[in-house]
Parts: structure tokens; sequence; C-alpha cells
């Protein structure tokens, strides 16, 4: 008998969830034979049998969260006693492990948490003794106290708030009028917790309002954690107060999009820069070529035209293909030109890795982009296909709109946004002409650039796409 393990996934990739099982008991599968599809946080992958033989039983089932080196199957290499066992054969020897998923309990799974207060930083909390043995006690203003959380009764973050006996052992109530005390029940501040600013400490409704400013400026930078997990110290409210709801988890590609972005938000000072470029000289080529370019395999899309401007652009100003070290205080700039094309698929956006743009004509990228576009919407990208960017472009003039400001994906420092061509007057030779232009929005990293090198950037953009033979003339 041989096991087949979860092999090595790519980098930084130490498990997934079993989308779909390739084979079944009695099977005879070869070595590099597909036996199951694993959805990562990246991609969806077929793995490979590195075994051969007659598959005697299978250990995982859909659904299953498995890490690398979990046993997915075992084979009898020999062939022998080849006959599968009956399937209720197969469950009277035992179930499967329960998923990881539902052995560990998610925090938007807690039905407990019922009201929600003004976010505050994390801060060391009181013993978590003060809240056992309360009863819970009605608001003013007809709102339940929460309920203690398991997080609470462990002294966590949610341990900060004390029920209304809790406080009043901890001292005198706060010096505060009715209207600031309904003030602040309103926009979930503690009065108890408040400054005041007037006679003897009394507190003013700007004294609460600047109190809940103080709270929102300072919980910005705990929101999220390093790796751009969303901190869980602040709870949701309960919406079934107001009508029915459906909860679904995230997959893992809307997981793993959301703590990406949050990370690009919270850690890269963005600034974004617009502009118009005119289009229609392009657009009268696009359509002369666009037959010659299908015949190869590819669409001449803007996109297409864009990657090339972008590969070309990145020459003349290499701190847009960088990336930005500043644990050791360095900017590392690439050498090799690879772009970036985000792509909206059902399951989430995924972002395909043109390489070596710089030594690829426009129907060579055209095909290339056909190709990976297909396999992003299939679910079929590898992890190697949608890594190594250095720039990246997010085209949504398929779906309209005018401008937009992209998220930074790092760990670049810059991304195009194309939105969607319109037809506008253009003063030109002593008269107004209808000319086609296309809004572009340039998103970047203003630690590694300066806005005016941006402006610049994009005005050689602009005038690539405006003037074709400038991309033979210089690209």
């Amino acid at each position: 008998m041989q096991e087949f393990k979860v092999p090595e996934l790519g980098e930084n990739v130490s498990q997934g969830d079993v989308a779909k099982i390739l084979v079944k008991v009695g099977d005879t599968i070869a070595r590099e034979q597909p036996v199951l599809e694993l959805e990562t946080d990246k991609a969806t992958i077929e793995v490979p049998s590195s075994v051969a033989g007659v598959v005697k039983d299978i250990k995982v089932k859909q659904g299953d969260k498995v890490q690398v080196g979990s046993v997915i199957l075992t084979v009898d290499e020999n062939g022998a006693g080849a006959g599968a066992p009956k399937a209720a054969e197969q469950a009277k020897q035992g179930e499967p492990a329960k998923p990881a998923r539902e052995q560990e309990p998610q925090p938007e799974q807690r039905p407990d948490q019922k009201v929600v207060s003004m976010p505050r930083p994390p801060s060391p909390a009181p013993q978590a003794s003060a809240r056992q043995g309360q009863p819970e006690a009605p608001r003013a203003g007809g709102l339940a106290a929460p309920k203690p959380t398991s997080e609470a009764r462990a002294g966590g973050p949610a341990a900060l708030k004390l029920t209304p006996e809790a406080r009043a052992e901890a001292g005198p109530a706060a010096p505060a009028s009715p209207s600031v005390r309904r003030l602040a029940r309103e926009i979930g501040v503690d009065v108890n917790e408040v400054h005041g600013s007037g006679p003897d400490g009394r507190i003013s409704q700007e004294d609460v309002k600047e109190h809940a400013r103080r709270i929102l400026s300072s919980v910005s930078t705990t929101l999220t954690r390093g790796s751009g997990e969303p901190a869980t110290s602040v709870p949701l409210p309960d919406f079934e107060k107001w009508g029915p709801i459906e909860r679904q988890p995230m997959s893992n590609i809307r997981r793993k999009t959301a703590e990406h972005l949050s990370h690009a938000w919270t850690t890269i000072p963005h600034v974004t820069q617009f502009a118009k470029a005119d289009i229609t000289p392009m657009e009268e080529l696009r359509a002369k070529f666009r037959k010659q370019v299908e015949e190869a395999g590819g669409n001449l899309t803007v996109t297409a035209v864009l990657v090339k401007v972008l590969a070309a652009a990145v020459k003349p100003f290499p701190q847009f293909n960088a990336s930005l070290d500043a644990g050791n205080n360095a900017i590392i700039y690439k050498k090799y030109v690879n772009v970036g094309v985000a792509v909206d698929t059902e399951y989430g956006l995924l972002v395909p890795v043109i390489r070596n743009a710089d030594q690829k004509n426009i129907t060579q990228i055209a095909v290339e982009m056909h190709q990976l576009s297909e396999k992003a919407r299939a679910k079929k990208l590898s992890l190697d296909e949608m890594s190594g960017g250095g720039i990246s472009i997010s085209n949504l003039g398929g779906i309209g709109g005018t401008y937009f400001t992209p998220i930074v994906n790092w760990p670049e420092v810059a991304i195009l946004g194309v939105s969607r061509g319109i037809v506008e007057p253009v003063w030109r030779a002593e008269k107004f002409e209808p000319r086609q232009l296309l809004p572009l929005s340039l998103s970047y990293d203003h630690r590694a650039i300066d806005g005016a090198d941006a402006m610049r950037f994009l005005r050689w953009v602009v005038e690539a796409i405006e003037q074709p033979f400038l991309l033979s003339l210089l690209g």
C-alpha cells in the first residue's frame, strides 16, 4: 500500500479546500494523473498523483480543508484485490474527520453579539470576573445590553464592556445631562469614559463628539492586523432585528482578496491622478488589424495595447516597476517587465501576469491575454501565472463609468485604471471635432513615487496612446 499526500502547492500556500474528487475507490490511477481539485487562497488547482495503482481508500471528501502533507488516498500499487468495497462498507469504517472550518468557530457566527458600540482600539482588559454572574439589563432607549461573549469571558477586548451594575461599583456616575447621555447612547459612546471639559468635569455634547472622533481616528490602525486579517474586536449589529438575512461563507479567493486589499489599503499611502487619452487613431488601427489578431488566436483589445504601453513606459520611469522594502529602507527596482491584468470572474478578482511584456509584440500579448483570461474564468490558473507582477492594469471600460481609484496591488507600487471611452467635442485646428477619449486613473504608492513623476508618467502613457508611432520610436 502507498499513501498519496498533498504536495507542496506553491509559495505561502499551506492548505486548501477540496473542491472536487476526480477518482473513486476501485479506479486504477497513473502517476501525474489529476486526482483532486483544491481551492487555495489564490486559485483552484488540479493536484496530480505521485503514486500509481488501484485506489483502495479515499481519506477526504468534498469541502474538507486539507493541509500540505495530509493523506488524500491510499493505493495498492500491485493491483491486488482491485475490487472496490461497497460505499456502505466504507461508511462503516468511519467517517472522515470534519473539515477544520467546522471545528473552528468563526467570529461572524457568534449569535450572542447583539449590540454594536463605537469601536475601541484594543487595550488591557479588566478582570473577566467583573462580568460573570451579572444579569442582562436593558439600556435606556429600549436596546438590550450585549450578552457576555466567549471573548469577554476570556478577558479579551470585548470584556471592556461592563454592565451597569459593574460600572456602578467602579465609581460615581459621570456628570452629564440626560441630553448628553442620550447623544452618547445614540453614537455608541460610553459616557463614563468621556473626559468632561466643564466645571467639576461636567460633560458636554461637544466632549462626547470629540471623544468619538478620537476613537474613530485611533481605531483605523487596529481594524486590520499585520496580515490584513480583519480585527474581531468590532462586532457587527444584529441585522436580523430589521429583517431576514442569509449568511454565506467567503470563498478562499474572496477571503484572500479581502485580506490582500485591506493590507494594501492600510499599508500604502495611495494617490490617484487622472487624465484622458484621445484614442481615435488607436481605434482606427484596432479596427484595421482586429481580424489579423483574431486569426492568431487573440483579441485586439484596448487592454492588450495598454499592456504594451505600460511595458514601454516603465523603461524611462523605473520607479513604477519597483517594490518598497520599508523594513530595510530600500527600493527594489526590477530589471524584468511583467504586467498584471485584473480579470473579473464569477469567483472573484484574479490577476494573471503577462511576463516579459516588453519583449512581446501586441499580437503576442493579445493571444496570451486571451488564454490567461479563459483559464482564469475556468479556475485553471496556476499560482505561478499570478505571481511576479511589476505593475498592473484594471479595465472597467466594458462595464462603464468614467474614473475610479484602483487599489495598488501590493507589493507593486502602481496600477492603471481604465474606464469606458466616450466621444467628446475637442478643439482642433480652429474647430470642434468629435474625438473618442479614454479616461485613465493612475494610483501609486506615494512613498516610492512623487506626484510630479506620476504626472509625467501618465502624460507619457497618454502620448504613447495618442501617437502609436511613439511606441516604435521609444518603446
